[in-house]
């Protein structure tokens, strides 16, 4: 008796263990986005670029894209260079007239800067009536702000150049306004601008250094309503004067008032990189609340962002933890985000919740057919430094396919065929597919009286298929399909076959 008994436990202990053996996990995968796949799935990005190998291991990386200067209702002309081919007046305002700048991506702001070789004129514009420049008469408020990356920055080089005469009945005045290098600062000159000034030529000059291959940002400003004159550099104030009668803040206001129409010359003899150009009517302590008040910042503080399109695995998954190659410079951030679902087409900004992940970190809960990525890419409060991600690789389950069942067996009757088989021993199995048809290997069958193939019987062992013909053969084969999602279809059992015929409905 004791040794039925020993025996009885080691043939239970064998079913036990070949059952574990079919009771399979879900087979891990991974989903890379970025490396050397590039950065093909975006479906929204908001303020990031995709930079040209400025990643790790050489590979294009996201980043946040440079802030560019944007049009408003003051701008008298806007210049940002982004078009490689093509530049123009963002305002409308002024029309290209000859451009010999080249575009460069190495930008301060935006994608692109021009690049001035110097000994040729570089950008000629001409004002239409509505702008600043195009039509004589009093200027009033004006800003004029551009970023310089100078590279020599040598004495007489010039930046930017108009010149005209003021016109009466008694006189003529020759006008200009003018910047160019001097001694390593960059020397404002107004001619003949502002009347009634006693003095006729104004200088305004930076007392720092301008240093070659350095990217800073230069401003000059009048304000009608003081009479302020002032130079800045990188938004700090360089030099200024009171253009009035007294040459004092409580003085009579001189205006600028300009003469016959002419053109303005932007970086006629110059060699170096400029970026957005702009020209306002309103002075500089109006555009410190305004546009101005962050132009310093290379980046935009609120940062920007991408979403991949909805990434489509083939069957269910379980999402376990996503994997990233980034460079996070000191006070930056990347903030990663992830949703699923088993229909993409209703999704909204919204729905489905975004669940935020940290790298490295367990994920619970995500799981479908589809997968969304949402990337947030933070600067630093200066918005000096940009984040940049190179990869990334998300971790999932995908769920395997449930075992068929091992052993099936057909029995042919009057025009039907009943088919029985033992349950597959895959604990992942939920129901079972009937597949029929009249070739071997082809399960195209359309004429039984429980449907097509193939026949969706439910979690059963048996099933009887009617309205077949007698005397013909049919072939069949059965799957298992997953308890956790019915799509999940698992790989056919052996084929079996039986011909049906009415002398069987005498047994």
């Amino acid at each position: 008796m004791k040794k039925l008994s020993f025996i009885r436990k080691v043939l239970f202990l064998t079913f036990i263990s070949q059952f574990s053996i079919f009771n399979l996990p879900a087979a891990p995968k991974t989903l890379i986005l970025g490396g050397e796949k590039g950065w093909d799935e975006f479906f929204v990005s908001d303020g990031v670029v995709v930079g040209n190998r400025n990643g790790r291991f050489g590979y294009d990386a996201v980043e946040l894209s440079t802030r560019t200067t944007s049009s408003d209702y003051d701008t008298d002309l806007l210049l940002t260079f982004d078009e490689e081919k093509n530049i123009l007046d963002e305002s409308g305002n002024y029309q290209v007239v000859k451009n010999n700048l080249l575009f460069t991506n190495e930008s301060v702001k935006g994608e692109g800067a021009g690049l001035s070789r110097g000994g040729k004129k570089g950008v000629i514009l001409s004002g239409k009536s509505s702008a600043l420049f195009g039509k004589d008469g009093p200027a009033g408020s004006f800003t004029i702000e551009f970023w310089l990356c100078p590279s020599l920055a040598e004495n007489g080089e010039m930046v930017f150049s108009w010149r005209s005469s003021l016109n009466d009945d008694v006189h003529s005045e020759y006008q200009r306004i003018s910047a160019s290098f001097f001694n390593n600062h960059l020397d404002w000159a107004f001619n003949n601008i502002f009347v009634p000034y006693k003095v006729h030529e104004i200088h305004l000059r930076g007392f720092n250094t301008i240093v070659p291959n350095k990217w800073a940002r230069h401003t000059i400003s009048f304000d009608q309503e003081t009479g302020l004159l002032e130079y800045l550099v990188d938004g700090r104030t360089e030099s200024l004067i009171f253009v009035t009668d007294s040459g004092h803040e409580k003085g009579t206001i001189c205006y600028p008032i300009l003469g016959v129409k002419a053109d303005l010359e932007l970086c006629p003899d110059y060699v170096g990189k400029i970026d957005n150009f702009r020209i306002s009517r309103a002075a500089v302590g109006r555009e410190r609340a305004g546009i101005f008040a962050t132009g310093n910042e290379k980046y935009k503080i609120s940062g920007g962002k991408f979403i991949t399109k909805p990434l489509l695995v083939s069957q269910s998954a379980v999402v376990n933890e996503i994997e990233t190659v980034m460079s996070v410079p000191l006070q930056t951030d990347i903030r990663f985000y992830i949703r699923s679902g088993d229909n993409c087409y209703g999704w909204t900004d919204s729905y489905p919740l975004w669940e935020e992940v940290v790298p490295g970190e367990k994920i619970s809960g995500v799981k479908g057919l589809y997968f969304q990525l949402m990337t947030e890419f933070l600067p630093d409060g200066a918005g000096c430094e940009t984040p940049r991600l190179t990869e990334v690789t998300i971790h999932y389950d995908e769920q395997a396919d449930p075992l068929p069942p091992f052993n099936v067996v057909a029995q042919a009757g009057d025009g039907s065929v009943k088919l029985s088989w033992s349950y597959s021993v895959d604990d992942n199995a939920g129901g079972y597919y009937v597949y029929y048809g009249n070739r071997p290997g082809e399960y195209l069958g359309r004429v039984a009286v429980q449907g097509s193939s193939p026949i969706n019987v439910g979690n059963v062992t048996e099933a009887t298929l009617t309205g077949l013909e007698n005397g013909r053969i049919y072939y069949f084969a059965v799957s298992a399909y997953s308890k956790i999602d019915g799509r999940i279809n698992g790989t056919l059992s052996k084929e079996v076959f039986a011909r049906p015929s009415s002398r069987l409905s005498r047994r």
